[in-house]
């Protein structure tokens, strides 16, 4: 069991310095030049930052460890969906319960996050996480000890929800972090054609999060767009802080295209 243990907190950690680690020493040390222009917000985060988020997260990670041993090593997993035999469901299922997984966690965290939100759980729960107004990649995973266990409480929803193999759960936990690392990221990388697409009104954006972290309010998704623009809690500065740093990448003709359309 212990080894387990030790395999699953290994394999976690692994994933948040490589999947965090490598878009911070492209964007942040080796290529910061080629990428100003996408760089969201002036200012640079301190090393404090990044030493304090990785601490954190390190501490993420061992309890995100800990939540998938319980999934699918403990006995509770005769409880749950889980099913082992990749053969017992269509190949094809594997590919409909990853995206079944990034909706309902979208929608999982979405209330989560306003919740944490509320003046009386703030400080216990999500203060360390805004303590990055700038955020970098590493911050990706840094959070507070019980915020880290209601973040990962998420694959138990999940695992009791729909039946779901361990490789969609493992092809959920990278594909759902790169997707957070993006949100940390504090650079605009998105292609010039998603603004005029119908993806840009339903995803969410590096731009998106960013200004939830600078903010402080408001973009509580994490994935998409959909629960803050149907309950009205999305920034009403997002599209324009949008528009800015794409033009700032591409040139004023984004924004002529913009009001073409």
């Amino acid at each position: 069991m212990l080894r387990i243990l030790i395999e699953l907190f290994t394999m976690s950690a692994i994933r948040y310095f490589v999947i965090a680690g490598l878009p911070f020493i492209a964007f942040y040390k080796v290529l910061t030049t080629w990428f100003a222009k996408s760089k969201i917000q002036k200012r640079d985060a301190d090393i404090k930052d990044f030493k304090r988020e990785i601490f954190h997260s390190v501490q993420t990670s061992a309890i995100l460890g800990i939540i998938g041993f319980i999934v699918l090593f403990s006995p509770l997993k005769n409880h749950t969906l889980v099913y082992t035999d990749i053969n017992a469901y269509p190949l094809w299922w594997i590919g409909v319960s990853l995206g079944l997984s990034l909706v309902v966690h979208d929608t999982y965290f979405y209330w989560m996050h306003r919740i944490m939100h509320h003046k009386k759980l703030f400080k216990l729960t999500h203060l360390v996480h805004h303590q990055s107004t700038n955020p970098s990649p590493w911050a990706s995973y840094s959070f507070q000890f019980i915020e880290a266990w209601v973040e990962g409480a998420v694959l138990f929803v999940i695992a009791f929800l729909f039946p779901i193999h361990p490789l969609t759960i493992l092809l959920f936990t990278v594909l759902g972090f790169v997707i957070n690392v993006y949100g940390h990221l504090g650079y605009e990388v998105m292609p010039r054609w998603l603004r005029h697409s119908f993806l840009f009104e339903i995803i969410n954006t590096s731009v998106y999060h960013n200004l939830h972290h600078s903010k402080f309010k408001g973009n509580y998704g994490l994935y998409f767009r959909v629960w803050d623009r149907l309950l009205g809690t999305e920034h009403p500065d997002y599209v324009k802080e949008y528009d800015r740093i794409q033009e700032n990448r591409f040139g004023a003709e984004l924004s002529k295209q913009a009001l073409n359309k």
